[in-house]
């Protein structure tokens, strides 16, 4: 593989050694299309940028989309200690693997003949890859290549597949397709890309072409019959029942994977997907999600009277119950003597509010924010991480663990984020949290949000202000990641 050299020159079977890479890189400009993807460093501070660690690409041929080409190398970064641990577990590049690579100087001249004047393809590139790109030109005080045209297949598969595939992640796209785990390293990923570029396509193209065969109602049909002559129907699951909807334009979709109807926020998501593609098992997770949802949504919003402060809690009667399964799932639950465990706590003082800069694969604003917590409060929280990571990895879970708590500036405060879900009914989304605002005369008076407006929520919650948290503790499994997620329920800012 291209990948156990640091440089891979464009061209059939050609690679280099550790320089730039060698062998002959194609003029700028030419006609195939370059799917890319960097690697990056994993900020660790407020203000810290992402250092550019790995570039890979392959050039395919528009007509019959066969890879005419590839180059990949690693960069060596101005600063080693930008690598860090977490950098590490993201894509497994370590310090001694670029210490001796060529700085990005070195091979900015391949990185752009690869690019400029092509059509430029990958999975998230309008608001990541070419970014980075841009800035690692912009370092070296260059002009950066540009583009003829731009495909970045997550918004263009979120549009035109669905969510069939949950977050419309590229692990979670080839999960779905059965194509192995991303890797998480340049080449390997945009061959990924093409793969599931093309299976994207041919879905779609048999959907086209058979448009009363392949539907969900038929194949919903077909899935449980299937399902109860093999003798595989479970008395614990609800009998499916296929949801058509009015518009006749999406009702010609295959049966697939869905996200769940609340959408929290943050970079790990809630929902419970199974590995099986067995169409009766998706159309069963699917139900459970729907209905979870919406129960957990009404149990909260009744009042927050079961909401205990932290001096109210002992340890001591801290309890997980995981059901019988090999992974955290929506039912595992923390209690406190018996009941479900949530949590509230007064004058949180916010680090970071609301960014519109991360969006979700449908388009929308990934809504939390960052708040300082007290030690009584963090005692509690690790406490509960601590049975929960525990619990995962004795159910035999081979997910990485996702700390709770984080510490946060120089003084290594404790902060954790609160994650403000979104309902989304139709093309309708509203806020799954209450939010209130306490006025300085002591008033507490409830917003009114209709509709999802993030400008509005983003200068409410500005660094610095106060906010009193009502939240719950939801624990995941998913993609190998797993962690608790403190989603809130009400929050209450408090005026300065």
């Amino acid at each position: 593989m291209e990948m156990a050299t640091t440089a891979a020159a464009v061209g059939e079977g050609t690679s280099g050694g550790g320089g730039g890479g060698g062998g002959a890189v194609p003029e700028a400009g030419g006609p195939e299309i370059a799917f890319f993807d960097v690697e990056t460093s994993v900020p660790q501070r407020v203000g810290q940028g992402y250092a550019l660690l790995e570039f890979g690409a392959i050039l395919v041929c528009p007509r019959r989309l066969v890879v005419v080409g590839s180059y990949a190398t690693l960069v060596r970064p101005n600063d080693l200690g930008v690598v860090s641990a977490a950098s590490v577990r993201c894509n497994g590049i370590t310090r001694d693997a670029v210490a001796g690579a060529p700085g990005f100087r070195d091979v900015a001249d391949a990185v752009y003949s690869v690019l400029h004047g092509r059509v430029w393809a990958g999975h998230n590139i309008v608001r990541f890859d070419s970014a980075r790109i841009r800035e690692a030109f912009a370092e070296i005080g260059r002009p950066p290549p540009e583009a003829k045209g731009m495909i970045d297949t997550l918004p263009l598969l979120t549009q035109k597949f669905g969510r069939r595939a949950g977050d419309m992640k590229m692990a979670s796209l080839a999960n779905y397709f059965g194509l192995g785990r991303q890797s998480h390293r340049s080449l390997d990923d945009v061959r990924m890309n093409l793969e599931v570029l093309k299976y994207c396509a041919t879905v779609l193209f048999l959907e086209a072409s058979l448009p009363g065969v392949l539907t969900v109602e038929n194949l919903v049909e077909r899935a449980i019959t299937r399902s109860q002559a093999n003798g595989a129907a479970s008395p614990e699951v609800p009998k499916p029942v296929a949801q058509s909807s009015p518009d006749s334009s999406k009702r010609q979709r295959t049966v697939s994977r869905v996200e769940n109807a609340i959408q929290a926020g943050g970079n790990q998501q809630s929902i419970d997907p199974a590995t099986n593609k067995e169409p009766i098992e998706l159309i069963s997770n699917i139900e459970e999600m729907t209905l979870g949802s919406g129960t957990q949504m009404d149990a909260s919003s009744s009042g927050f009277s079961g909401f205990l402060e932290p001096d109210d809690v002992s340890t001591d009667s801290i309890q997980i119950s995981v059901p019988s399964s090999y992974r955290l799932t929506r039912k595992t639950s923390i209690k406190h003597k018996g009941i479900l465990l949530q949590l509230c706590c007064a004058g949180l003082r916010i680090q970071f509010g609301v960014s519109t800069k991360f969006l979700d694969s449908a388009g929308r604003p990934k809504l939390n924010i960052l708040v300082d917590i007290p030690e009584n409060l963090s005692k509690i929280l690790e406490f509960c991480d601590g049975i929960a990571q525990k619990s995962s990895q004795d159910s035999g879970s081979t997910s990485e663990w996702r700390p709770l708590i984080k510490k946060y500036g120089y003084v290594n405060r404790p902060t954790v984020r609160l994650h403000i879900p979104t309902i989304v009914s139709g093309e309708a989304a509203t806020y799954g949290t209450e939010i209130y605002q306490k006025e300085a005369s002591g008033n507490i008076r409830k917003k009114d949000f209709s509709k999802v407006d993030v400008v509005e929520l983003d200068s409410w919650f500005v660094r610095g202000n106060m906010v009193d948290a009502f939240f719950s503790l939801e624990l995941y499994d998913y993609e190998q990641n797993a962690g608790i997620r403190l989603v809130a329920k009400k929050l209450v800012v408090q005026s300065k």
